[in-house]
Formats: structure tokens, C-alpha cells, sequence
């Protein structure tokens, strides 16, 4: 399953315990189905002592996935999270837009011959 959304990307968190008008980053995305937030989903996993990321033991705090559908991009011209869709460019190149205000929010796919204006 294609999503719009990549690791990277800045988006607004819409539903849950951590939604807010702010733009955090993804970290991943898992299965197209699922989006690991910065910051977003935090929970405290207990651990042994030994553990690698932690020797004497304790609780870690961990972003847990959240749904690819609690998520929208972030488009800084509109200073919000926003639908986008997909087009071609005249070069056959494919982009990302916000269905707001128009802006180009990131190329998707390098420029390919038989997607160009002729």
C-alpha cells in the first residue's frame, strides 16, 4: 500500500491522547498502515537489568506506533496539517500538493519520459 507520508516529513497529530495544532516529525513508517511519531504514543516499557539500551535495569520511555490515519502532512505556507494529493509535472515528474493552497509539499518520483507534457 502506497502512502503519502514518508519518514521524515513533518505532520499535525489529529486524534488521540497527543493530538495538538503542532508539527512533529515521523521517524517511520510501518507497513503503510502505521506512523512512528517523535515525541507522540510514549510509553514506559520495563527492562531487565543487561538490557543493551539500558544495563541496570528500570523503565525506558518509547514512541509506539499510532494509525497512518491520526496524521496529517504539515504545509508550511498554510501553518497547519492539511490533505495532499498527487500530480504530474510538465518534466513527468511526480509531486505531492496541498489541496489547501496549491504549494508543492516534496517530490514523490524522479522525472520519467512517458509521464511529460509533449
Amino acid at each position: 500500500m502506497k502512502t503519502k507520508i514518508k519518514s521524515g516529513d513533518l505532520v499535525q497529530v489529529t486524534a488521540g491522547d497527543d493530538a495538538s495544532p503542532k508539527a512533529v516529525k515521523v521517524l517511520e513508517v510501518l507497513d503503510g498502515k502505521k506512523v512512528l511519531v517523535e515525541g507522540v504514543n510514549r510509553v514506559y516499557k520495563h527492562v531487565k537489568k543487561g538490557h543493551p539500551k539500558s544495563p541496570g535495569g528500570g523503565r525506558l520511555s518509547i514512541e509506539m506506533p499510532i494509525a497512518i490515519s491520526n496524521v496529517l502532512l504539515y504545509c508550511n505556507a498554510c501553518g497547519r496539517g492539511v490533505r495532499v494529493g498527487v500530480k504530474y509535472l510538465d518534466d513527468g515528474s511526480k509531486v505531492r500538493f496541498c489541496k489547501k493552497c496549491s504549494t508543492d509539499l516534496g517530490v514523490v518520483s524522479p522525472a520519467k519520459a512517458q509521464y511529460a507534457k509533449k
